[in-house]
């Protein structure tokens, strides 16, 4: 496993797998099966109410704590609340440490949220912070306001929408891309130069997506409930593409997302309040 090392000096692996829309079964029985299958990273949040599930997973899967890289998110009704709301994501993930937490939206108070993950960082709760879906203005806004300069943003990226101002801006701070396959988009997945590229190297058209994204400098949390596709997710990384075939893929970007947060959208992320306790 490649790893990639972050401006505060902690490596995090370059693939890991995301449990969005998982449920907790799902999410246990994925867990187990990459853990099983080498990846060392698995991605949650508060909000994916499985959080519980994944702590299960590592621990069927007969990993070590150390060997595992966890990295979850805080949702926004937790922010007027954050240190609490880190103890019980700590004791839902059945751990006494973070590898990775994030702001899930930016939305509510996230600078006191921020403020409060600074000081489970000092305390040793928690490893390395980010943002989830802060534009540049938001980040700046955090950034002028805190101390520990986030690690990682998480935000939809992939070869149609590749985030090209959100690294100029930031260079020393890495993406984690969701969506990073272009959210099943089968127009993205099958630009003619990810078939050439696959049958070049013998591997399928989204293998060539998810190492374009490592080679880049991105981290992937592509999600997956199916074992096979689980392995063949992390199985990118015998192979490196050329200067030149990653100069042809960023011809294909578009400037194009397939989700943009609306300010109603937002408000209505802060009014979601479920019991994040009573998850199975």
């Amino acid at each position: 496993m490649e790893k990639i090392v972050l401006n505060n000096n902690t490596e995090i692996p370059a693939a890991g797998i995301g449990t969005f829309l998982m449920q907790p079964d799902d999410a246990q029985n994925a867990v187990v099966s990459a853990l099983k299958n080498g990846y060392t990273m698995i991605d949650t949040a508060n909000a994916y109410m499985n959080e519980k599930a994944v702590g299960r997973g590592v621990t069927e899967s007969g990993k070590t704590r150390e060997e595992v890289y966890i990295s979850t998110k805080l949702w926004p009704s937790e922010y007027s609340n954050a240190e609490e709301a880190i103890e019980e994501t700590l004791n839902r993930l059945d751990t006494d440490y973070i590898d990775l937490l994030f702001l899930h939206q930016p939305v509510g108070d996230y600078i006191t949220a921020y403020k409060a993950m600074e000081n489970a960082v000092k305390s040793g709760k928690v490893k390395s912070l980010g943002l989830s879906n802060f534009s540049v203005e938001e980040v700046n806004e955090v950034i002028e306001a805190t101390e520990i300069r986030p690690a990682v943003l998480q935000v939809e990226a992939h070869p149609y929408y590749p985030q090209n101002e959100l690294k100029e801006q930031f260079p020393d701070i890495h993406l984690m891309a969701w969506y990073p396959l272009g959210h099943g988009d089968r127009n993205l997945v099958n630009e003619p130069i990810f078939t050439e590229l696959a049958e070049k190297y013998g591997k399928s058209n989204a293998q060539i997506i998810l190492r374009w994204h490592t080679q880049s400098g991105n981290i992937v949390i592509p999600g997956s409930k199916n074992p096979e596709h689980i392995k063949d997710n992390i199985d990118i990384f015998d192979f490196t593409l050329t200067d030149d075939e990653l100069a042809k893929i960023a011809e294909v970007n578009k400037n194009t997302r397939y989700y943009t947060a609306t300010k109603e959208a937002l408000e209505g992320y802060l009014k979601f309040a479920p019991d994040f306790n009573a998850q199975k």
